[in-house]
C-alpha cells in the first residue's frame, strides 16, 4: 500500500488496478474509492483492517465508474460492510443490469497490447441494484468528503468521475488518464510511471476523453492517483498531465474516433458500426500454417523412423517399380 497524499492511500490489486482509502474530515471515518476486480474483497478488507483497525468499515463506497476492474468487488464489500455504493447517475444503467457498456475497439490506432487482449473481454454489465445509489447529478462535492470536489470526466465511461482536493492539489483521476503506459500490459504490470492515455480500446468518445484530460490538467495537481499506474507527485505529476493535455495523441483511426457512441440516462443510444478486424483471418491463416508445418514435421519424422527400422522408403519402392518386374511397351 502506498500513500498518495495525507489521508489518501493507494492499494494495487493483482498488480494492475488501483483503489483508494480516503479519510474524511471526521476522525476514524473513511471512504473506499473503487473496488478492483471480482474476488478482491478479502484483500481489500484485510488492507483496511491493517490501515485503520480490525473490523473497520467505510462510510460508503464511491465508484469512479462501473467497469469490471473498478466495480468488480463492490457488491461483496457493500454486503459485508453494510454500506451504500455511490456512483454518477449515468453509470446506473450499467450497474443495475439495464444496459451493457459499448463494446471494446481492438482496431483503435496505437492501442497496443491492451487492444489485443480487449478482444477477449466479456460484455460489461453488473447487478448492484440492492446497494447502488446515484450521486446527485448537480453536486460538485464528493459524498462524505467535504474537502473534495467531484468532477464529471466522461469519454471512457459516461458517468466517470474524478476527485480533487483543492487544499493540497491531490487528484484521483480514475481512468480519465493513466500514470503508466496503459497501452503496454508489461508497463502496467510493472507499474512503470508515465502519464498517458488510459483504456484506449474502451474509450467510446475520444473528443470527450481529450476534454476530460484538459479539464484535469487545468487543476495543476501536485499528487495523482489513477485507476492504473503508480501514484506520482510533484513536477512529474503536474507537468506530465499538462504535457498529455497539450499534445493529446488522438488516434488516426478507430471505431469511436470520428463517430463516437452516444450514451444517456438509459444506457447506450447509438453505437457506430464495427470496422473490419483482420485479426480472426490472421489467426486462421496462422493456425493453418502451424498445422501444415506440423504435418510436414510428422511426415519427416516417420520417414526417419522407417529408415532406422529398415523399412523400404518411398524412394526405394518407387525405384523398384521401374527396375523390377515385367516391362511394358509404351
Amino acid at each position: 500500500m502506498k500513500q498518495v497524499a495525507a489521508g489518501v492511500h493507494q492499494l494495487t490489486i493483482q498488480r494492475f488496478v488501483n483503489l483508494y482509502f480516503v479519510e474524511t474530515s471526521t476522525p476514524s471515518e473513511w471512504v473506499l474509492v473503487d473496488t478492483g476486480l471480482p474476488g478482491s474483497e478479502k484483500a481489500i478488507i484485510a488492507a483496511a483492517d491493517a490501515l485503520f483497525y480490525p473490523g473497520t468499515r467505510p462510510a460508503a463506497i464511491i465508484l469512479t465508474h462501473g467497469h469490471l476492474d473498478h466495480s468488480g468487488s463492490a457488491l461483496a464489500l457493500a454486503e459485508h460492510w453494510k454500506v451504500p455504493v455511490l456512483a454518477h447517475p449515468l453509470e446506473l444503467p450499467f450497474l443495475t443490469a439495464r444496459a451493457v457498456y459499448p463494446p471494446a475497439d481492438p482496431t483503435v490506432d496505437n492501442g497496443g497490447s491492451l487492444a489485443f487482449v480487449s478482444r477477449f473481454f466479456p460484455p460489461q454489465s453488473f447487478q448492484l441494484s440492492s446497494v447502488v445509489q446515484a450521486i446527485p447529478a448537480d453536486s460538485d462535492t464528493a459524498p462524505f468528503l467535504p474537502d473534495w470536489r467531484l468532477l464529471h470526466v466522461p469519454g471512457h465511461a459516461p458517468g466517470q468521475i474524478a476527485l480533487f482536493r483543492e487544499k493540497d492539489a491531490t487528484l484521483l483521476g480514475a481512468d480519465a488518464f493513466a500514470t503508466t503506459n496503459h497501452e503496454s500490459v508489461p508497463s502496467v504490470l510493472l507499474q512503470l510511471p508515465k502519464v498517458s492515455v488510459a483504456g484506449a480500446p474502451f474509450n467510446y468518445n475520444w473528443q470527450q476523453v481529450r476534454e476530460s484530460v484538459q479539464k484535469l490538467a487545468a487543476l495543476r495537481p501536485a499528487a495523482i492517483g489513477c485507476g492504473h499506474g503508480p501514484a506520482i507527485q510533484g513536477v512529474e505529476a503536474t507537468n506530465g498531465l499538462q504535457q498529455l493535455a497539450n499534445f493529446f495523441p488522438m488516434p488516426a483511426h478507430g471505431r469511436y474516433v470520428n463517430d463516437p457512441a452516444r450514451l444517456d440516462e438509459n444506457g447506450v443510444a447509438y453505437i457506430p458500426p464495427a470496422p473490419e478486424d483482420s485479426f480472426p483471418q490472421r489467426i486462421t491463416l496462422a493456425i493453418m500454417g502451424v498445422g501444415l508445418l506440423a504435418g510436414v514435421a510428422l511426415l519427416m519424422q516417420r520417414r526417419r523412423q522407417h529408415r532406422k527400422e529398415g523399412y523400404p522408403t518411398t524412394e526405394y519402392v518407387s525405384a523398384r517399380r521401374f527396375t523390377a518386374g515385367p516391362k511394358y511397351n509404351v
